[in-house]
């Protein structure tokens, strides 16, 4: 929607990547330039930042613009949480971008208030996975569209594991004895960040039983209305993480204060502690960053049986409703998700495809994953058919053990919470 004024540079030139001072919240704004006064700029504004990320999105959008030179693109970026804050800020002033990254929780804000348009008519929809389309598909209309599948893991430091005489986790039993036994060796066991490690052992341990009798869309509708209460079902997983706390697994004090795939990462490199919590889409980075020690990301061993993983449809693009230029929004969005353009995408975000025949990422450390998901061992962390905030929600719960409260009162005000957010809609 937001038109900026047009250089005569060369079309197949990078103009320039601007870092904006004094932002601490990692913004950038890319500019493809072009020759033609007349040509229509789109705006694109995600939470991908980091540099390794932005490269990909910059290869896309350049050979988009090489197939269509009437077009071009500015994509701005920012951090963690001021992304969706600014996201929020600029659709509710009418000033939203014309292409946007959504997660599960904004959108049903943003979806509710009109303000995102229907994507069911692009010719890449029919390459997803029918499970995938299941997610994205609501009474004959689609509000986006993922790009990569992305998958929660727990790391292992393997040449530590090793040192200790302790093995790698396949079930509870076994995590929890390698915790104790590192806790009494006066080592905290597992990094875990403020955001999304915690909360997604909660998720997972609380809704696997639900997908594996295939009973989760017929459990979110008695959520979605009321007729059943959150913690009926999510109990289990805090009285996990309560346990982690009180027991010293997780060091409460510092998690507060750990931001996901930044500290928790440094942290985990040092080679101090046996386990970290976070997305398997880091792993590249950590192997990066050339850790002296060898390590493997591993599905969460929270089930007294085995182990599960928590995986979310992800990095998922929406076209604003209102936009100017919402056809050729559209027709952005289509070649973003083309399959060519999928793989090399979600294979730099260390994730898995979400199209029919789509390959795994192929970095080696996530390798151990992929029998787990071709099981079916798995819980979507926020999945299209619960109505209810749940990662925002899940987050604040998760916030509230680490600062000591009781796991009875934070159950209470999950429930409270969960039921203030159905009479707001």
């Amino acid at each position: 929607m937001k038109n900026k004024g047009t250089a005569n540079i060369c079309a197949a030139v990078l103009a320039c990547i601007f870092i904006l001072a004094g932002c601490g919240n990692g913004n950038q704004v890319v500019n493809y330039e072009e020759t033609d006064r007349e040509s229509i700029t789109l705006t694109f504004f995600g939470n991908k930042y980091e540099p390794e990320n932005v490269l990909i999105i910059e290869e896309i959008i350049s050979e988009f613009m090489k197939e269509n030179p009437g077009i071009r693109i500015s994509y701005e970026s920012l951090k963690g949480n001021a992304y969706y804050n600014a996201l929020e800020k600029r659709m509710a002033a009418g000033k939203g971008d014309d292409v946007f990254m959504v997660n599960h929780d904004i959108l049903l804000e943003l979806k509710n208030q009109g303000l995102v348009a229907d994507l069911s008519g692009l010719g890449t929809i029919s390459n997803f996975t029918e499970s995938m389309r299941g997610q994205m598909e609501e009474d004959g209309r689609i509000y986006w569209v993922p790009t990569t599948v992305s998958i929660f893991g727990l790391y292992c430091n393997l040449d530590l594991l090793k040192e200790h005489n302790q093995k790698v986790p396949e079930n509870l039993g076994e995590w929890m004895a390698a915790c104790e036994y590192f806790a009494g060796q006066g080592i905290t066991p597992v990094i875990a960040n403020n955001d999304i490690s915690l909360k997604t052992l909660v998720i997972g341990r609380g809704f696997y039983s639900l997908y594996q009798e295939k009973r989760e869309k017929e459990v979110f509708s008695s959520l979605n209305s009321g007729e059943e209460a959150l913690s009926d079902y999510l109990e289990p997983g805090f009285l996990l993480v309560k346990e982690m706390i009180d027991k010293g697994y997780v060091d409460a004090k510092k998690t507060v204060e750990t931001r996901k795939t930044s500290d928790d990462l440094q942290e985990f490199t040092k080679g101090e502690a046996p386990f970290m919590l976070t997305g398997a889409w880091a792993a590249g980075r950590v192997d990066g960053m050339k850790p002296d020690f060898s390590f493997e990301v591993i599905p969460y061993p929270v089930l007294e049986d085995g182990s599960l993983l928590v995986i979310n449809a992800d990095t998922r693009l929406s076209v604003n409703a209102g936009s100017e230029h919402k056809e050729e929004a559209m027709k952005f969005v289509e070649f973003f998700t083309k399959p060519e353009n999928i793989s090399k995408f979600s294979n730099q975000q260390s994730s898995f495809s979400p199209l029919e025949g789509g390959e795994p990422s192929a970095v080696k450390e996530i390798q151990t994953l992929i029998p787990c998901y071709q099981q079916g061992r798995t819980v979507i962390g926020t999945d299209a058919f619960l109505e209810v905030p749940i990662w925002n929600l899940t987050a604040q719960a998760v916030q509230k053990l680490l600062a000591g409260e009781p796991e009875e009162t934070v159950m209470d005000w999950l429930d409270e919470q969960a039921g203030e957010e159905r009479g707001a809609e």
